[in-house]
């Protein structure tokens, strides 16, 4: 799948409520994010139900620099799913939310029949209560996102380990797809300005990181998402004219880190963007290799493949970049991704020696790492660069053309994908997507176990 292609299979060993919901991404709406097409054809629908059939095809690469340990990436897969997104309308003031995806699915190296060609994904559930003119308050599972940025949320602090078996690497599609997080979550609206308070409590230990052929049937998956305590209150507030700054608070198991969003219109084609999170935490090989020990995949006494500490630092994460719209319908994003904690230049060339040795368990601890940054949702590198284009009635009218490119500025290698849908009316539509990571054998996207992907998909809407 896609992906894998991507980013989770690097692993080795292994929303807001209904009326709290827009005004809180009053950020993000001043942003002309393009729409994945499930969303272009129901996005403001109170039931949406379609089903859907992909086939998907990978290539692998066979000279890696690095062994990649099994399961190894599928070359084949075939997909039927049937995803809900339900809103019921209890009273004037309650309403009850379900998002769901039931999948069937087959695939190279899945035995048929077995659990795994049956999946329920529960995505979203709760109860959202209108508690008066301008304050909400939502109980249940709730997919609660941050950021304005499209490419790396540094403060979607909710993001980590939410993202099961998607379909496309498309960071805006995986936002929208993700599982919630069990949490109680509120807000209040003024005039010029708005707080909102989310407290997660931790029902169950954390998980092992999943591997493909291990994900359960039907299971709400509570140890990815409800695994720590999780407190986040964020503020924004109007000072003047086109700029409402959002000030961010989380806390993670008593962990702080704070973040900001910023965004400025410039002209009427183009709006700016900044988001910025830091805290004390660890590199992202240490923190990897100590999540592997603390859920039993990687032996107590093994050490690192790398230079190695547990001394927590303050570490900083950005994303800046600008949106800019043509009069033809294209929306253009581009972005510079900073990620503290992911490999330095010297990180990198000390994760190629260690592969080099041809040491198996070795081998295993590396791709964990690597792994263990996809299942967060964080980039590997330090550095990157992020460019995305959405081409809404290309060429002819219901055609929609998306594209964006991932570049790792230390290598320059890149992971790219485009997809394109067509609707075929309001019930039907047709599409596909290809996608392909570029570099050379000992660069960051180049030495990824699959060389590309292919998908083609038909969707009914109902």
């Amino acid at each position: 799948m896609i992906a894998r292609l991507a980013v989770a299979l690097l692993c080795a060993g292994t929303a807001l409520g209904a009326g709290a919901a827009q005004a809180d991404d009053d950020e993000l709406d001043r942003i002309p994010a393009p729409t994945a097409s499930q969303q272009a054809n129901t996005s403001n629908a109170d039931e949406v139900f379609f089903l859907q059939n992909d086939v998907i095809g990978t290539a692998r690469r066979s000279d890696l620099p690095v062994a990649f340990p099994p399961p190894f990436p599928a070359r084949w897969e075939e997909r039927l799913f049937a995803d809900a997104r339900i809103n019921w309308q209890l009273s004037d003031d309650v309403s009850l939310y379900y998002s769901g995806r039931l999948n069937l699915r087959a695939e190279d190296g899945l035995d048929v029949p077995s659990h795994e060609n049956i999946r329920h994904d529960f995505r979203e559930g709760y109860l959202a209560w209108k508690a008066g003119g301008a304050t909400f308050l939502d109980i249940g599972r709730i997919n609660l996102k941050s950021g304005v940025a499209l490419g790396f949320n540094p403060t979607d602090f909710f993001k980590t380990r939410a993202v099961v078996e998607p379909l496309s690497a498309d960071p805006s599609v995986l936002r929208e797809d993700r599982l919630g997080t069990l949490m109680v979550f509120g807000q209040h609206l003024w005039e010029n300005a708005s707080l909102s308070v989310a407290f997660a409590p931790k029902v169950t230990n954390p998980s092992p990181i999943y591997r493909n052929d291990n994900l359960p049937s039907f299971n709400p998956m509570l140890d990815r998402t409800n695994a720590e305590t999780r407190f986040l209150a964020k503020g924004s507030a109007r000072l003047f004219d086109d700029f409402a700054p959002e000030l961010v608070l989380f806390s993670n198991d008593g962990h702080w880190s704070y973040g900001t969003n910023i965004t400025h219109g410039i002209g009427q084609k183009i709006v700016a963007y900044a988001e910025w999170a830091g805290g004390n935490g660890l590199d992202l090989a240490d923190e990897a290799l100590q999540f592997g020990k603390d859920t039993g995949t990687i032996p107590p006494a093994a050490s690192s493949p790398l230079p190695s500490s547990t001394t927590r630092r303050f570490e900083s994460n950005a994303s800046v970049g600008f949106s800019y719209t043509t009069e033809s319908k294209i929306t253009f994003n581009l972005e510079y991704h900073y990620h503290q904690a992911g490999f330095s230049d010297a990180d990198w060339t000390r994760w190629f020696g260690a592969g080099a040795l041809g040491n198996p368990a070795l081998d295993a601890e590396l791709w964990y790492i690597r792994g263990y940054a996809a299942d967060q949702g964080v980039p590997t590198a330090r550095q990157e660069a992020f460019l995305r284009a959405d081409w809404v009635d290309a060429f002819v009218e219901d055609l929609e053309i998306t594209a964006f490119i991932n570049a790792d500025l230390r290598d320059a290698s890149s992971f790219s994908q485009v997809t394109a849908d067509y609707y075929l009316s309001r019930e039907w539509t047709i599409g596909g997507l290809a996608a392909a990571s570029f570099g050379g054998k000992r660069t960051d996207y180049g030495s990824l176990p699959s060389a590309g992907t292919f998908l083609v998909r038909v969707s009914r809407y109902f």
